[in-house]
């Protein structure tokens, strides 16, 4: 009973520092909770918790608050809470209505921000592992073509290459049409050596190489991964939870993204519905004070992209977890149906 008790306290100081910022003490506790327990009682409580490392007391004569290893467990012994149907359906319909997938990305990284009142990160989907779903040829002039591929995770890519002579409209659309035959429904893994085949066959001479090259390039849609944020002013508003010139740090990191992108490989690595780093456990000196939230989304291979939400490690841990799990699984159906 007693340890169910301290689960409960624990919580409580949790769940009234993240709502009030202040220090929680055991009068207060005694008054508003339904333990049905003494302030002397939970004081007791708060001890074996304080021995544990749980909380801490920020000075004398205050009340407890939270520490990382606190957080951790409170994290560990709770579910999400439920996203209630409003917010489901304003997810579903501010989502769906995006025209691609630049569109979807950043409305994905601006509602989860909205909702978490945090930092909101979200990475570009893997294009190295999305299928082509149509590939365009597009004349605009003599000798130079558009090559436009289309991904089926909705992403377009673009190029211009020189055939280096005039081809003819007949010439033009066979290669499109052959383009097609070969390309759609292939990963770029797969798709090069389909085009190898598609040149092999020497229908289109000299230009058929820039072309297939183009489309390739355009299919893998270049190597530099991409992250989008949202709510960077959040960080300002939490001010009061960083230490002296601990933001500039966190701004920093995540304008050169390098240590962010290694958080979420790592992260992604863990295989959780929702994974959850706290304070130290991000292992970098910039986000020692923050937490980071995230969830995949899109193909769960071995390497799915991620969203998430950055903040201070005083957070509202339940209705974070929720957010980014709600937005993941509706942009996974988007990018999976694209």
């Amino acid at each position: 009973m007693s340890e169910d008790r301290r689960r409960a306290v624990l919580h409580a100081i949790v769940e009234g520092y993240v709502a009030t910022s202040e220090p929680v003490g055991s009068k207060a506790l005694a008054a508003a909770s339904e333990m049905g327990v003494s302030s002397a009682t939970i004081r007791n409580d708060m001890a074996a918790l304080e021995e544990e490392g749980l909380i801490a007391q920020p000075h004398t004569s205050a009340g407890r608050i939270p520490t990382d290893a606190g957080y951790r467990r409170f994290v560990d012994q709770v579910a999400s809470a439920a996203m209630h149907e409003p917010h489901k359906r304003a997810i579903s319909t501010f989502l769906s209505d995006a025209v691609d997938l630049n569109d979807v990305v950043e409305r994905s990284v601006r509602l989860l921000s909205q909702l978490t009142r945090q930092v909101a990160v979200v990475q570009y989907p893997s294009p190295r592992e999305s299928p082509v779903r149509r590939v365009e040829l597009v004349r605009i002039g003599a000798d130079r073509a558009l090559v436009v591929v289309v991904s089926a995770d909705a992403r377009v890519e673009q190029s211009t290459v020189s055939l280096g002579r005039h081809v003819t409209e007949d010439e033009f659309e066979s290669a499109a049409r052959g383009l097609n035959e070969v390309a759609v429904g292939r990963t770029p893994t797969e798709l090069a050596p389909s085009l190898a085949t598609w040149l092999s066959r020497g229908t289109h001479q000299e230009w058929a190489s820039s072309v297939a090259d183009a489309v390739l390039s355009s299919a893998r849609g270049g190597t530099v991964e991409r992250v989008v944020f949202a709510g960077t002013s959040n960080l300002a508003r939490a001010a009061s939870d960083f230490e002296t010139n601990a933001i500039g740090p966190v701004l920093d990191a995540l304008e050169e993204q390098v240590v962010l992108l290694r958080l979420l490989h790592e992260m992604a690595e863990e295989g959780r519905d929702v994974s959850v780093r706290i304070g130290a456990e991000n292992g970098a000196d910039a986000f020692s004070r923050t937490s980071i939230v995230a969830a995949g989304y899109g193909s769960q291979g071995d390497s799915p992209s991620l969203l998430g939400a950055l903040g201070p490690t005083r957070m509202d841990y339940p209705g974070t977890m929720a957010a980014v799990r709600a937005v993941a699984r509706y942009l996974s159906r988007i990018v999976e149906t694209e």
